[in-house]
Order: C-alpha cells, then structure tokens, then sequence
C-alpha cells in the first residue's frame, strides 16, 4: 500500500451540509479548476470586510489573543465538578467567562489534534494523520491552508510561542506538527515584547500533564516521573480518590490516578501566573482568552484511544472588558452544544477580524455571523508512534458512536510508551494472569474489541456498556444515524487515513521506540 499524499486532495460538488471541503473518491478535479477557486478566494477575502464577532467592530485595533493549551487534560477541573483537584484560577477564569461542556477533540493525540488544530483542517484531509509524520520529508501543506498564525501575522498580530515569564516556566515552547516546511510558526518567544506589539497572538503549551520523557532515557528507569510531580500540590492522595471502574482499585493505581489529578491542579498555578501578568502589564481587559486541552487525559485508557477520556477536552473564552462582547460569552454561563476542537481555528480569525478561508472546515462558534452549531463531533485515531491502528469516532450530545477498523488493534496491543509510563497496564497483565481481574477490568484486557461501539454517555459516563448489539429501536436508529453521518463524512472530508503508510514508514518507528521506552519481556 501507498499513502496518498495531499497532491491527491480533491473537490467535489459544494453540496456539503456539514460545511466541510468535499472530497469524492471517484475523480480528481483538475488543478487549474482548484486554483480558480483559490484566486476567487482572495478575491472575496480581499473584498469581504470583515465583521467582529460582537456585531461592532470597535474603532480601535482587534483584541490580542492568548491561547493556554492544557496538555492531555480531561474535564479535571473545580469548576466541571472534579472532587481532590485545587484549581481556583481556572475556575475564576470560568466564573469570568464561558465554559464549553462538550468540546472534542479530532485525535487522541497531540500531534494530529495540534496539527488540525492549527490549520482549521481535519488531519485525515490534509495528510497529518499519522503520529509525527512528515518530520523528515517534503511534505508541504495543501494550497490554500496554512498555519493560524500566518494567517494572523498578514493581519498585523505579532505571533508568539511563550515559555517563560520572567523566571517562571509556563509552556514548553512544544510545536509537534505535522507539517515543518511551511517556514516559521511564531515570531517571538519572548513575553515582554507582547505589551509593546499589539495586537498579539500568544500561545502557551503547558507543561501538564505528562511523564518527563523527552531526557529519552525512560528505558533505564523504574518509574518514569510525572512533569512537576517533586511541587505539585498535593490535593489528591491514593487514600481519597476514586478510580474508574475500568481499572483494578489497587495501590498503585490509586497512587498514578492522584499524581495526574495533582497535575490538574500544579497546571492552575502556572495559569495564575499568566493571567497575573497579563493584569500586571496591563493588557487584560483587551486580550481574549482561551483555555483549552489539545487532547484528552493522561491515563492508559485515554490519550490515544476514542473513547470521551481521549477526545472530551475543557474549553473557557474569557471576554475582555474593553471590546463588545459576542451574545454567545456571558459570564459564569455554561455551553454544552456539540464543538470540535478544531472550531477554535476558524473562531480565533473572527475576532481578530479576519474571514474564515474559503476551504477551512472549522467553524466559527461566536458572534451575529456565527456557524451553525455541529449535530456530531468527528475524530480520528491513525498510527501513534509504533502502533499502527484506525478509529473513527462520531460523538453526539448523549451518544458516542466508535468505528474499530482493527479490532485486533484492543488495549493490549504494543505501544512502547504506554508499557512503560502507564504502570496500569503492566499491572493489568500480571493480575489477568494471575486471574484476579473482574468486571470491566477484565474485559478492557479482552484480544479484540467490537467492530463497532454505542455509548450513552448519560447513563455510562464510563462508556463500558456496548449498546451496538442492543435489540432496541430506539438504540438500532441512533446506530444508523451516527453510521450514516461517519460514512458521508468519511467521503466528504476525504479521509486520507483509509489508505495505510507502508512498512518502511512505520519501521523506524519501531526502533526508536525501542531506544526510548524499551520492549516488554512479554513481547520479545
């Protein structure tokens, strides 16, 4: 098999309701037919004016824009009701600004989410599917798509990619995109020019959570620590949490689960700095302010799995005092209409007064011209690092719809990273042999999973009781409605991820790993 590169992106009829570029798979539209597009493009961006997303653009410059991305957080937060976490900065941005309920995530993982993310485009439509793909070859985004922050600086934001304020560390500078020859992202890391250039864009990626694996010497040691763990404080303990019904209620489970819930609230710190000093210099009542997880939660049953702990991610918009406000952001109000992360690219170009390109998939989710909001979140799970496996996951207000395209592909196959991060799961396989795990447990260490899933995620937030097979009528028409909605999105969008990378691809991965995390006994 060969991947199809997006030299092979194609556009269909304008038909779509879903408002998404239309891809067949039967015949490619000439090139000179897309570039008449594109031309037409800029012409109507040219020409468009631009409105605000409160219905009146101020008379001054745009609003600057801080993105705080959450690295693999889920709703872990005091005010989406999480119990031993102490995060009274993020709940104060909440209870100043608006809270989205039910926000996704297009992948798992944080390279194919940042990568869509960033553009406004699906990963499986613009060839950035694969985990830490495209790092070493060619590869150049498809015409017409380019990073946010391109976009942005054309406007006059200055771009910024921040790591420290002052002495204090609030992001590590990460880009993980799948993309690398499209010139520089940002243009500056530096905070203290951000007050004297505005408007600005600033985007932190926070430390937390993850393991501190990128010395890349996790193979020598026996537990890999969490980023932050030596100061974090210590909220949660193995004595007062409480631990999903997937998972065995052991020690050492207790004892992971309490250092990812004191991630959540060591993040809240860091976040009070930033919005500390965006008052102390004076910007915060003209900055917009986004909260956000790139992807869903650290644990073995999350980040790179389809389930809502992998995809449901928090978001808060903070308004700023001095621009209009959208009829959308009312303060200490609560949203829980169905969003893609992937809104946030097409939202973040309305209010700095810049049209949503023609091509763009995201949506605007803010403002009088506002998109109209998504029935189903779409995601995707393709190859991370060595494991080569495909998901598609359509997530709707109450039910959640899983595709297993290899279901062979279940819990317990090989991922380097997770056996050696995730303690959970070597402990899973030594209590499987040993006979002494029941109940969900057992079944997430099952060879296979179904070919297709149905949660109600109403009345099993945990999503371990399969519907699929349900002889309900009820159940049997959600089931095909949300089939249906994956199979026209899958041709629409043109799902590249249909079409598997080659061996050779893939193999050096294997090694890497290897040489990063080591190989289990088991699997040798």
């Amino acid at each position: 098999m060969t991947i199809m590169h997006t030299s092979s992106l194609r556009t269909g009829s304008p038909t779509s309701t879903a408002g998404n570029l239309i891809i067949p798979t039967d015949q490619p539209t000439p090139s000179c037919y897309l570039q008449v597009i594109l031309w037409l493009g800029t012409i109507w961006l040219a020409l468009l004016s631009a409105s605000s997303v409160a219905g009146n653009q101020p008379s001054h410059r745009p609003p600057n824009i801080v993105w705080i991305v959450a690295e693999n957080f889920k709703l872990d937060f005091g005010c989406y009701g999480a119990q031993n976490v102490h995060t009274p900065n993020i709940d104060s941005l909440a209870a100043d600004g608006l809270k989205y309920t039910r926000v996704f995530s297009t992948s798992p993982v944080c390279a194919p989410s940042r990568s869509s993310f960033m553009t406004g485009m699906y990963q499986t439509t613009i060839d950035v599917h694969n985990m830490r793909s495209h790092r070493d070859d060619d590869f150049q985004l498809p015409p017409g798509v380019k990073p946010i922050t391109h976009w942005l600086q054309e406007a006059g934001y200055l771009t910024a990619n921040i790591k420290t304020i002052g002495s204090k560390i609030v992001g590590t500078g990460k880009l993980d995109l799948n993309f690398v020859n499209e010139g520089p992202i940002y243009q500056t890391d530096d905070w203290s020019q951000l007050k004297s250039h505005q408007p600005f864009f600033a985007q932190i990626n926070t430390p937390e959570a993850e393991y501190d694996i990128y010395d890349r010497k996790s193979a020598e040691k026996t537990r890999v620590p969490w980023v932050g763990e030596e100061w974090h404080p210590q909220v949660a303990t193995a004595a007062n949490v409480t631990v999903p019904p997937y998972y065995p209620d052991h020690p050492m489970v207790r004892e992971e689960w309490a250092r990812y819930l004191n991630s959540a609230s060591g993040l809240d710190v860091r976040v009070g700095w930033i919005l500390d000093r965006l008052k102390q210099d004076g910007v915060w009542n003209d900055t917009v302010v986004f909260f956000f997880g790139d992807n869903g939660r650290l644990e073995a049953r999350g980040i790179h799995w389809c389930y809502d702990t992998g995809l449901h991610v928090p978001m808060i918009i903070r308004w700023p005092d001095n621009y209009p406000t959208p009829r959308q952001v009312q303060r200490g109000t609560t949203n829980g209409q169905v969003v893609s992360l992937l809104d946030l690219t097409a939202t973040t170009l309305t209010i700095a007064g810049i049209a949503k390109p023609p091509l763009m998939q995201s949506r605007n989710i803010l403002g009088n011209d506002s998109d109209p909001p998504r029935t189903y979140a779409f995601s995707a799970r393709d190859r991370i690092d060595e494991t080569v496996n495909r998901i598609r996951s359509v997530r709707g207000h109450r039910y959640h719809y899983l595709r297993n395209d290899m279901p062979n592909m279940s819990f317990v196959s090989l991922n380097r990273y997770k056996e050696k991060c995730f303690l959970v799961k070597p402990l899973m396989r030594q209590m499987l042999a040993d006979g002494m795990l029941a109940g969900p447990a057992a079944d997430l260490m099952a060879d296979q999973l179904p070919q297709e899933q149905l949660f109600d995620t109403q009345l099993d937030p945990h999503e371990i009781h399969n519907l699929a097979d349900s002889t309900d009528p009820n159940l049997q028409r959600i089931l095909l409605q949300m089939k249906t909605a994956l199979d026209t999105w899958i041709i629409e969008t043109g799902d590249l991820g249909q079409r598997l990378e080659p061996a050779e691809v893939v193999a050096p991965f294997e090694k890497e790993m290897h040489n990063w995390f080591g190989t289990p006994d088991w699997y040798e």
